[in-house]
């Protein structure tokens, strides 16, 4: 099993923590981590878009001259779309984007795509992560003490908002509850940090 040293927030090791093999050593899976990503990015589209189609605007009812005798072209309704506020041609509807990933596939591509991390050194453990107040300035002193210059997650064991409020600021720091982290987001960042205890509770749940 992998061992990792395990940081307090000013940055000093305070020990180490050992990682499941089957949580944190799975074999990296390219194509399920490419599935659950635009799994993700098609579920979070809203899909709310649409124009009239010649037959739904209002109006035009009526021929709006006769066929023959007045030299311009024929034309049956003002609705057509060569008019101005007629119908659009082939007009975008309101759809579902959303798409479906089998349970097993996407806990497996979350595992590959953390695990992935680890292998390459992008993976930091804290013990606990802790503000006084909801200020930004603390986060940013976290930031600086482990180095994290880079776009980084915060998985966090429980969802404390003074370090969710403390870290929404910064524009290359995420926050997040361990039940809700996913694959896009550990694909996303180039550093993942994760408290002692959302280690333990990825591991009780997907051990």
């Amino acid at each position: 099993m992998p061992n990792i040293k395990v940081y307090n927030m000013k940055g000093a090791e305070v020990g180490e923590v050992e990682l499941n093999d089957s949580v944190f050593a799975v074999e990296y899976n390219e194509s399920l981590i490419h599935q659950a990503v635009v799994t993700y990015l098609a579920n979070q589209r809203q899909g709310t878009k649409g124009t009239l189609t010649r037959s739904e605007v209002s109006g035009g009812g009526i021929k709006p001259w006769r066929q023959k005798g007045t030299g311009r072209a024929r034309q049956g309704s003002i609705r057509a779309p060569q008019w101005t506020h007629g119908g659009v041609v082939f007009a975008p509807k309101s759809r579902d984007f959303s798409k479906k990933m089998n349970i097993s596939a996407k806990r497996t591509a979350l595992l590959s795509a953390i695990s992935k991390k680890l292998a390459d050194g992008q993976m930091v453990v804290v013990d606990e992560l802790k503000v006084s107040a909801p200020k930004t300035k603390e986060m940013v002193a976290f930031q600086k003490a482990l180095n994290l210059d880079k776009k980084t997650i915060v998985v966090m064991d429980n969802s404390d908002v003074d370090v969710i409020l403390a870290a929404r600021n910064l524009p290359t720091m995420k926050t997040v509850p361990v039940d809700q982290l996913n694959t896009y987001d550990v694909v996303a960042n180039a550093v993942i940090v994760m408290t002692k205890g959302a280690v333990e509770k990825i591991e009780e749940v997907y051990a």
